[in-house]
Parts: C-alpha cells; structure tokens; sequence
C-alpha cells in the first residue's frame, strides 16, 4: 500500500449501505479483486457497484462522475458507469462514495485479436470529442492532455535522469520529431484520458463499457492513441489509427504522450520497482521508437 491508501471492508459498505440506502438494505455485497485502481469496488445485488476511494488523491473523481458522467452517457455508444447515487461519509469511512451500475464484461488482454475492438475503441473516442464542451474541465499543468510542450522539461530531464540505462540519442531525436508536430489547433475536446486495457471490457471481442474515468476532462485527443502502444499488436493498432481518423501530427503527439509517460515513469520509480518492471519499460520505449513511423 502508498501512504495514504485505506483498506475498506465489506462490512464498511454494508453498514454506508444500512444506513444511507436502505432501500438497498440486505443485498448481498462481494467485494471485486483489486487491479491497481484507486478506489475499492464492491458489487451490490445483481445490478449495482458501490465504489469507494481507498486514498485522498482518488475523492475528487465522485464530484466529477456525479456531475459529468450523467451529461456525457446519452452521447457515447456503450455504457459507462453514470452514478445513480452519491454516499457521504459515515462510521469509521472517510470519504464520500458512489453507487454506480454493474457493467458486465471481461478486460481484453493483448495477445488477443482486437481488432474488432480498436474500431469499436475509436468510435468512443470520436463520440467523445463530439460532445459539446459544457463548460466541461480543461486539462491543465502536465495532465494527459495538455499542449505536449508542457511536458517538454519534465521529458528531458526524465531522458536525462535514466541516463546510458536507455538510447538517449535515439529517444532525444524522437522527442524533438515530436516537439516539432503541430499543436492541437481546436479547441479543447473531452478525453477519458486513462484508455488501458483495464478500463475497458470487452464480450466476445467487441466493446461493451468504458470505466474510471478520473482522468475526465477536455485537452488535445493526441493522448487517446495510448491503446494503440499499451494494448494493441501492430494490426490492430492499424484498424485504430484509420478509425480514428486523426491526421498525422495528432498521432505524432499520441505516441509522444506515451515516451514521456514511459521515461517519467522509469526515471521517477527506477530505485523502487522490480528488474522486470524496468525491462518492460524499456521494451515499451524501443517498441515506440521503432515502430512510431509504421
């Protein structure tokens, strides 16, 4: 556990149950494994999910689900999970909570045919950026999503930072081909932001919900090519990029969003993660230097 992150119990979401919806009271609560969210998620009877934040930095996401989930849903082509409840904070809990639908479906895994699923993918994404603004949040800072020249010192110093561990001259020219895209030139569109392979389930290959959404808010879409390096083989990944429809400096962008995210990532935790973790993430930074260009 990162400090600041609690355990919830089943008998926590029994007793915020009892005691703020009991019109719920007395189904039965199975709390759902762990899968490196921040939140704890319990499935209430057949057809609802009680979610809990399990650390500060996870509590603000029930604002922003509550109030844009609801606005957004009618618009996308599967379900997300709008909340249809919101808890307060109660006993020994801290935070406030939501109860949400059960989505049914299963997290694709790469090595899979997904093909079928980067078209459905990409229709998501392209319903999303086609939703009004509704004065929606606008990323800011080094979110997922701002203009990537404001990622541009803290890629550098990350590339710096991991040394001779990587190709810094190949990585570096690969940071300049994409400093040197053409910025997002609309205006800020609304992005999930956080498209993994574990926010997204899947029935008999085709897409059937898209959850987590606590990267919510509106920026350049660059950022939701991210599937395209996480999940999908080169196929796939094909089937996506066309389906997307995005022109070539929005792509140039997206894989960008990736080699930073990646270098940031090994150059801040490369003293605390595993060797394994650390080969991955420099099997995931040459797979994007050598295949960026395909």
């Amino acid at each position: 556990m990162r400090p600041g992150e609690i355990v919830v119990a089943v008998e926590q979401v029994h007793a915020l149950i009892d005691e703020q919806f009991p019109e719920w009271s007395g189904l039965p609560i199975v709390a759902q494994p762990l899968t490196g969210t921040d939140n704890a998620l319990f499935r209430l009877g057949d057809s609802l999910t009680a979610r809990l934040p399990r650390a500060p930095w996870a509590v603000d996401q029930v604002a922003t689900d509550a109030t844009w989930l609801p606005r957004l849903a009618p618009h996308l082509p599967v379900p997300v999970p709008a909340p249809i409840a919101v808890g307060q904070p109660g006993g020994d809990y801290p935070w406030p909570w939501t109860v949400v639908p059960w989505l049914d479906g299963r997290n694709p895994k790469a090595g899979q045919d997904l093909v079928d699923l980067a078209v459905d993918l990409a229709s998501f994404v392209r319903a999303m950026i086609a939703i009004e603004p509704m004065d929606g949040p606008v990323k800011e800072g080094i979110q997922r999503g701002v203009p990537l020249a404001q990622r541009d010192e803290l890629t550098r110093l990350s590339i710096a930072a991991l040394g001779d561990r990587i190709d810094r001259r190949a990585v570096t020219a690969a940071w300049d081909e994409a400093m040197a895209a053409d910025e997002w030139p609309g205006p800020p569109v609304w992005l999930h932001g956080d498209l993994l392979g574990g926010n997204l389930l899947v029935e008999r290959g085709r897409l059937t919900g898209v959850i987590d959404f606590g990267a919510l808010g509106r920026g350049d879409p660059a950022v939701e090519v991210r599937p395209g390096w996480s999940l999908f083989d080169a196929r796939a990944r094909a089937a996506y990029r066309e389906a997307l429809g995005f022109d070539e400096a929005t792509w140039v962008r997206g894989w960008a969003w990736m080699l930073s995210g990646s270098l940031y990532w090994l150059a801040d935790l490369w003293d605390s993660i595993s060797e394994d973790d650390r080969e991955d993430g420099i099997r995931s930074i040459d797979h994007i230097l050598r295949h960026r260009h395909d």
